[in-house]
């Protein structure tokens, strides 16, 4: 497969500036108001410093070719399939409008594994976001790269059953449809041209799944807002996810939380009752 270890401890710094334009089109996006005095929300962080390749960079899923230069920020690994996997965050302070911003990532481990899928790879990469210096967030962003599915392999995921969510167990739940516009604008807003989710012929007969695939961070951010929308603006002071399943466009998804103590449980489900993602969060 390959030695990574060179990729460990690579670090990438970009620089960006929070505009009150973007905090009302992410508003826009989620159908939300925007907060009183541009309040910066919390999950607005994954907009800023995003990768800017050229679109002639751009590999065939729209994510930024790989190679074994210095350039390369993350190791040239073959295996075609990319998901963010999960993530672990920690709200130190609040982002203030119109402030600079800087992002310091650094690769912080690359393991190969096998799973049942075939070859898989690993990566964590650490990242501190900083607004006018002082540091506001920090995380570490786990990503997994598999192989391609076989030809012939049955879709991603499985049709809808027979089930249906139960919100019983939890205290908060918000129903929705993520719908093709939803997915377009948080592609935009996060610079992210990985072609499953706009691309709805690529994502069914190159890379298998049944429709468009709803972003992982998308879900997350709604998360995010279903924590709002009961705890108010800003009110974690850490939050974790894992991907679970895919969610589809077009598809009914519910999100649910419920308090345990000073924690928050979350979760994110297809209408069938299939888990799509699950987190949990401290209050701040």
């Amino acid at each position: 497969m390959g030695d990574w270890d060179g990729w460990i401890g690579r670090e990438e710094r970009r620089q960006d500036e929070l505009t009150p334009g973007l905090i009302m089109r992410w508003c826009a996006a989620l159908d939300r108001s925007t907060p009183i005095g541009n309040e910066v929300p919390q999950g607005l962080h994954w907009c800023l410093c995003v990768p800017d390749a050229p679109t002639a960079a751009l590999g065939e899923d729209g994510h930024p070719r790989r190679d074994d230069s210095p350039a390369s920020f993350l190791p040239p690994i073959p295996l075609p399939r990319r998901m963010w996997a999960a993530s672990k965050l920690e709200f130190i302070s609040l982002i203030p409008p119109a402030a600079r911003i800087e992002r310091v990532s650094k690769v912080a481990s690359v393991a190969a594994k096998s799973g049942a899928s075939g070859a898989l790879v690993f990566v964590e990469v650490a990242h501190e976001t900083l607004a006018d210096g002082n540091l506001a967030v920090r995380e570490v962003q786990s990503l997994v790269y598999r192989e391609a599915s076989p030809v012939g392999a049955a879709p991603v995921p499985p049709p809808p059953g027979d089930g249906a969510f139960d919100p019983a167990g939890w205290d908060h739940t918000r129903a929705l449809v993520p719908a093709e516009a939803l997915l377009f604008r948080y592609s935009a807003l996060t610079f992210n041209s990985h072609r499953i989710h706009y691309d709805a012929p690529y994502a069914r007969n190159v890379e298998g799944y049944r429709a468009l695939v709803v972003h992982g961070p998308l879900i997350a951010t709604l998360l995010l807002d279903l924590a709002r929308r009961e705890h108010g603006e800003n009110a974690l002071a850490s939050f974790s996810f894992r991907a679970v399943s895919p969610g589809m466009c077009g598809e009914p998804m519910h999100l649910a939380l419920r308090r345990e103590g000073e924690e928050l449980a979350l979760a994110a489900f297809a209408g069938d009752g299939r888990q799509l993602m699950s987190a949990s969060a401290t209050l701040a």
